[in-house]
């Protein structure tokens, strides 16, 4: 049975935007064109996906998932296999956080004495140094460098200059869905404008240039940093990253 890039859209939930996009970058192929220049995907290719949105639940970026899957060794039973202790890895590790949660309520309502160490059970310090190595293995010293500049800049900032920060950018994003939704164009007067001001809430962490802005636009589409932006439309990630390769052209290098 042939799916329309629709259909698929509808059956796996992934954005047709994105599977355009996954094509473009020869991630996923369809099985074949139309006449009519459709694209029509078979099971392969939905198994293939399945895979895909597999690797991204686990955190892979698009670069390293096209690697793996264009391996001519790659094994499907197998990476499912690995898939599947992964996030059994990550079921005992929720369980343990509402563990966590309900020991922490019991303690709140006064009903038992909870132990101080156990505040913090199940939370994980290696995320933050999981996300900035991919920035260093995507960028090298230059990452290097604006993850030093970040921390330098947010080292003496309050609770209040952080809930500023996540003001600014809830307005933004529910603005760039509002005109995503409305079928604005990347580069329309308005949607620049909103992209001007993403670029200066980024300029409170680090100092971006044309080069750099554009890759961070990339970075949004294709790491965890996505699922910030999916949170107020599954399409805006893609959106919001081609208006800022538009904006990012205008920069000085």
């Amino acid at each position: 049975m042939a799916y329309t890039v629709n259909k698929l859209a509808e059956l796996s939930g992934v954005s047709v935007r994105t599977l355009h996009w996954y094509d473009e970058i020869g991630l996923l192929k369809p099985a074949y064109y139309g006449e009519n220049g459709y694209r029509y995907y078979e099971e392969a290719q939905l198994l293939k996906l399945q895979q895909i949105l597999f690797f991204k639940e686990l955190d892979f970026d698009l670069k390293t998932i096209q690697k793996l899957l264009g391996r001519t060794d790659f094994d499907k039973i197998a990476a499912l296999n690995s898939h599947r202790k992964v996030l059994m890895r990550r079921v005992e590790r929720t369980h343990e956080l509402i563990s966590t949660i309900d020991e922490t309520l019991k303690h709140l309502k006064g009903k038992t004495k909870m132990d101080e160490s156990k505040l913090f059970q199940g939370f994980s310090k290696e995320k933050q140094a999981e996300y900035e190595n991919e920035i260093v293995a995507r960028f090298g010293d230059s990452g290097k460098k604006h993850i030093a500049e970040a921390k330098q800049n947010y080292k003496s900032w309050k609770q209040g200059d952080w809930d500023k920060i996540k003001v600014s950018f809830n307005e933004i994003c529910e603005d760039l869905s509002a005109a995503l939704k409305s079928h604005k164009k990347p580069n329309s007067k308005e949607v620049q404008a909103l992209i001007s001001k993403h670029f200066s809430l980024l300029k409170q962490f680090w100092t971006p240039d044309s080069e750099s802005y554009a890759a961070h636009g990339q970075l949004i589409v294709d790491s965890e940093l996505r699922k910030a932006y999916e949170h107020y439309d599954p399409q805006l990630p893609e959106f919001i990253s081609e208006a800022i390769k538009i904006y990012a052209k205008g920069l000085k290098t």
